[in-house]
């Protein structure tokens, strides 16, 4: 007889246990995080003097945004991922309820001619942030048992996720819109889904975008061909951001020293910060933050791989990968290689928002690497 079957066991006891956390991951983030108020400091002073304020005042603000964060961190870093299954579908209705306040209620506020945020008294958010931990920990959810498409279970959370998308496509965001599909099908991909399915919605997905662009963003692709078509207009950011990356040469002009953020680039501490931090510190620095993010990327990919179980493994991927896709999505845009969106530098850009929501996936992140199983097989002799 083969050793297959001469072994025989009765049942498998599966036990999990702690061990210490991917100071890998928790280091490279740290070092992200204080790069990143270190460019905000930078970039933002100027504007904050300009409005007759504090230099500082956009710096303290993200400070308070990132110790609420790093409590949230530690929180979740501590708080069982498993345990947060049964928050899905709580998540994705507070998510929806507050993008369908920013639209309909006078509590939403438009600023630069996109109504994405949401003000509570002194509080201010963007609840479309939100929509990045809830579709992570949505999949997560529902393709963690089976990756079937055609469920009828699953398909109240298609019809709040789909209420998502069109909320955020009406703020607009389509930015976050791409950064949101590019998730859901990579985390679909990663739990043995169909191809040919994955095929199928990046046709239909491009089809749509063909059929339901607008027109200021059908110029800024006509732009980003040639911005001096619209020097003073749509090219300007972009043609600014280049001359920013030009100055700053191989090794910057040195940390406070950009000429840039001097009101020549008005994005200067949120979509364009990039492209401060490559005046400032050149090639070099620029290399640095890629490389960080490139860690960033290996180590949550690693965590995947080790997870125990299909739902971490999905929970891991999904907050790695829109992290991720979401910082090089920003630096291609501040580096031209694609045209302008509206979608911050992650840890880096100001906004108290993203830092805080990613901030409280990195703890899940971590939580997730802390888990371990442990297989002991009893065998029938």
């Amino acid at each position: 007889m083969s050793y297959q079957k001469n072994r025989n066991y009765t049942h498998t006891n599966t036990t999990y246990s702690t061990t210490p956390a991917d100071n890998v991951l928790i280091i490279t983030v740290i070092f992200i995080v204080v790069f990143g108020i270190m460019a905000v400091f930078s970039a933002s002073a100027p504007k904050a003097i300009s409005y007759g304020e504090n230099p500082l005042s956009f710096t303290l603000k993200q400070l308070i945004w990132l110790v609420a964060g790093a409590l949230g961190a530690w929180v979740f870093s501590n708080f069982d991922y498993r345990r947060l299954k049964p928050f899905a579908g709580f998540l994705g209705v507070f998510v929806l309820t507050t993008l369908a306040l920013v639209k309909f209620s006078p509590l939403g506020v438009t600023v630069n001619e996109a109504k994405r945020w949401l003000v509570l008294g002194p509080l201010q958010f963007q609840p479309s942030e939100m929509a990045k931990p809830a579709l992570v920990l949505y999949f997560a959810t529902l393709f963690s048992k089976d990756c079937r498409i055609l469920d009828p279970k699953k398909y109240p959370f298609y019809f709040i996720f789909a209420g998502m998308l069109l909320l955020i496509y009406m703020q607009p965001n389509l930015s976050m819109i791409i950064l949101l599909l590019m998730t859901s099908l990579i985390m679909y991909y990663v739990a043995g889904g169909s191809t040919k399915i994955i095929a199928s919605a990046f046709g239909l997905g491009a089809l749509l975008v063909a059929t339901t662009i607008r027109g200021y963003q059908l110029q800024r692709i006509k732009v980003w061909w040639n911005p001096f078509t619209d020097a003073l207009g749509a090219g300007y950011n972009i043609i600014q951001s280049m001359v920013a990356f030009s100055s700053g040469g191989f090794f910057g002009v040195g940390f406070g020293n950009s000429k840039q953020k001097l009101s020549w680039l008005p994005e200067g501490h949120t979509d364009f910060i990039f492209a401060i931090i490559g005046e400032e510190f050149g090639f070099l620095g620029c290399f640095f933050l890629v490389c960080l993010f490139g860690v960033f990327l290996h180590r949550g990919f690693i965590i995947a791989k080790k997870c125990p179980d299909m739902f971490g493994k999905l929970l891991a991927i999904g907050i790695t990968f829109s992290i991720c896709f979401q910082a090089f999505t920003n630096m291609s845009v501040a580096s031209s290689f694609v045209p302008a969106t509206g979608i911050p530098l992650p840890f880096i850009s100001y906004g108290g928002s993203s830092l805080c929501v990613s901030l409280c996936m990195i703890g899940v992140l971590i939580n997730i690497s802390k888990k371990r199983v442990q297989r002991i097989v009893h065998y029938v002799q």
